[in-house]
């Protein structure tokens, strides 16, 4: 029923012009979460992945539902070439840690962790709620650079374009701080 709502919901609004909350060169907002990578449950935090590169946080709306399972995919498909290019991957739901306990072996693939925020504070954070309103994220993209700014910034409910997107402006900064 969950999956058959949100669904509803997401088709009705597809047709609303896309946007990113968070504008390129603010801070990013600094948080830890409990993350799952491979079904092991761990303490994520923002300010530690960023002293190894800059870090793709991606949210979505809901773990199992169509688009984040194929968004899920894709990173997963991606995730050496974000590592070559010196980037993290996270992506972060309002699920609850055991539902991303199995998403992060079966859709992540084992590849990438995913951080829950049932709390929902680091979706508030960022401006990140579906339409505006939650309890769901929205679909938004953000590369962070290890300073903490935002670099790049993309909100579209169609999963196809985060992955190229992302992978496209960490590849720009990596060419324009290579040592």
């Amino acid at each position: 029923m969950k999956s058959l709502l949100l669904s509803l919901v997401l088709f009705a609004f597809l047709s609303l012009p896309a946007r990113a909350e968070l504008r390129i060169g603010t801070q990013a907002p600094d948080f830890t979460a409990e993350a799952s990578l491979g079904g092991n449950q761990f303490t994520f935090a923002l300010k530690d992945a960023l002293q190894h590169g800059p870090v793709v946080l991606y949210f979505y709306p809901a773990a199992f539902t169509e688009g984040c399972t194929v968004e899920a995919h894709e990173f997963a498909e991606a995730t050496e070439d974000f590592a070559a290019a010196g980037a993290t991957v996270i992506g972060v739901s309002t699920d609850d840690i055991a539902t991303l306990k199995r998403f992060s072996v079966s859709e992540c693939r084992s590849k990438f962790a995913v951080a829950a925020d049932a709390d929902r504070h680091i979706v508030k954070a960022y401006d990140a709620a579906l339409f505006g309103l939650l309890p769901y994220a929205n679909r938004t993209s953000y590369v962070v650079a290890p300073d903490s700014t935002v670099l790049y910034a993309y909100t579209d409910m169609d999963p196809e374009p985060h992955i190229a997107n992302t992978l496209a402006a960490v590849r720009k900064w990596r060419a324009e701080h290579q040592q």
